[in-house]
C-alpha cells in the first residue's frame, strides 16, 4: 500500500505525533511525507518527499497572534499551483493532519481522504467550546481541511471518532520526578516578555523553552532553553507544573504524566480557547491572557490547584485499528 501523509508544521505537535505515528504507518505500507508550513521549531527525523511554505501562524511577543505577518507571507498563485501538482491521486490512501493543500487536492482530484489528528475532533458538537463561541473560528475548524472521514484526537473520547491524544514514547515510557522547577513553553511570547514575567518569582525556577534562543542561558531564577524535543522532554518529566498555551500535545504529555498545568491560550487562536475550555473542565487552571493580576493568578494556582492525570499509553494502537481495520 502506497500511503500519502500529510504533517502541518505550523506547530510543534504536529510533527511531534508524526515522528511518533510514522513507525507504524509503515507496517502497513510505503509512506511518503508531506510537510507543509514553516515556523515549526521541531525537525521530522524522516524524509520528507514534498514541501511546502504552506499556510502559517505567526506570533507577536506579548500572546497573541501576528495577523498581518501571516497575511503577508500568504501567496494564491502559488498555493493553486501547488494544489494543482500535488500527485495525492498516485496513492492507495491518504492521511492528512489539518493540512490545506491536501484537502484541496484531494477535493479538486476526488481522491478520499481521511482528516485524522486534534483537529478532526471538532467535526463534533460534543467537544467543549468557550462561552463565547467564534463562528469564523467554527468554520475554520470545520472547513480547512475537510476530508471523507474523520479520527479525532483529544483530551477525553468525547465523540465515537474520537481517540485520546497519542503520546511519545519517551513520555509514556517513563516514570516521572519532581526536581522542583516550573517548566514553560509559551511560543507566542518572547524572551524579554517571559523574563520579565517570571523573574519576579524568585521563591521558583523557571525552565523557560524559547522560538529565540540558541543556547541555554541561566540569569537569576531563569533557565532559557532552545526548543528541542529531548531537552524538552527531561525538562518536562522532572518538573513539578508546567505552564504552556493552550495547544495540545504538550497538555496532553503533562495530563499523561500527571503534572500540574496552567494553560494560557494564544490570543485570536480559537482551538486554543476550546483547549482551554476542556482543560477547565477537567480541574487545570486556564487564563486568556497574562494581566496585570498575574501575580494572585499564579499564587492561587499553587495553592487552589491540583494535577490531573489521564492515561493515554493505549492510544497508538487503537488508532491503526480504527485507520486501517
Amino acid at each position: 500500500m502506497k500511503i500519502f501523509y500529510a504533517v502541518q508544521a505550523t506547530g510543534n505537535g504536529h510533527i511531534s505525533r508524526a515522528m511518533e505515528l510514522l513507525p507504524y504507518l509503515k507496517q502497513y505500507g510505503t509512506v511518503d511525507i508531506f510537510l507543509s508550513g514553516n515556523n515549526s521549531n521541531l525537525k521530522l527525523d524522516a524524509p520528507v518527499k514534498y514541501r511546502s511554505k504552506g499556510l502559517s501562524l505567526y506570533y507577536t511577543c506579548n500572546g497573541g497572534l501576528n495577523y498581518w505577518k501571516i497575511a503577508r507571507h500568504v501567496n494564491p498563485l502559488a498555493l493553486k499551483k501547488e494544489i494543482r501538482a500535488l500527485p495525492v491521486e498516485d496513492y492507495d490512501f491518504v492521511i492528512n493532519d489539518y493540512e490545506y493543500i491536501t484537502a484541496a487536492a484531494c477535493r479538486s482530484k476526488k481522491i478520499p481522504s481521511v482528516n485524522f489528528g486534534h483537529q478532526a475532533s471538532f467535526q463534533s458538537n460534543k467537544v467543549p467550546r468557550p462561552g463565547a463561541v467564534s463562528r469564523p473560528g467554527e468554520w475554520m475548524l470545520k472547513n480547512y481541511a475537510r476530508g471523507e472521514r474523520y479520527l479525532g484526537l483529544h483530551f477525553k473520547p468525547y465523540d465515537d471518532f474520537i481517540l485520546t491524544p497519542v503520546i511519545k514514547k519517551e513520555i509514556r515510557e517513563t516514570t516521572p520526578a519532581d526536581h522542583g522547577h516550573i517548566t514553560v513553553y509559551l511560543p507566542s511570547y518572547c524572551d524579554q516578555e517571559l523574563k520579565q514575567i517570571f523573574s519576579k518569582f524568585k521563591d521558583h525556577r523557571f525552565e523557560i523553552f524559547s522560538r529565540q534562543a540558541r543556547a541555554v542561558t541561566d540569569t537569576g531564577n531563569i533557565r532559557l532553553i532552545p526548543v528541542d524535543r529531548q531537552l524538552f522532554n527531561t525538562s518536562l518529566i522532572h518538573c513539578r507544573e508546567i505552564i504552556t498555551g493552550g495547544g495540545f500535545e504538550t497538555p496532553s504529555e503533562a495530563l499523561h504524566l500527571g503534572k500540574k498545568i496552567m494553560a494560557i491560550p494564544i490570543r485570536g487562536q480559537y482551538e486554543q480557547c476550546c483547549n482551554a475550555a476542556a482543560l477547565q473542565e477537567m480541574g487545570v487552571m486556564t487564563l486568556s491572557k497574562i494581566g496585570g493580576d498575574f501575580d494572585l493568578q499564579f499564587e492561587k494556582w499553587q495553592n487552589e490547584y491540583k494535577p490531573v492525570q489521564m492515561d493515554y499509553s493505549k492510544t497508538i494502537p487503537q488508532s491503526m485499528e480504527r485507520l486501517f481495520g
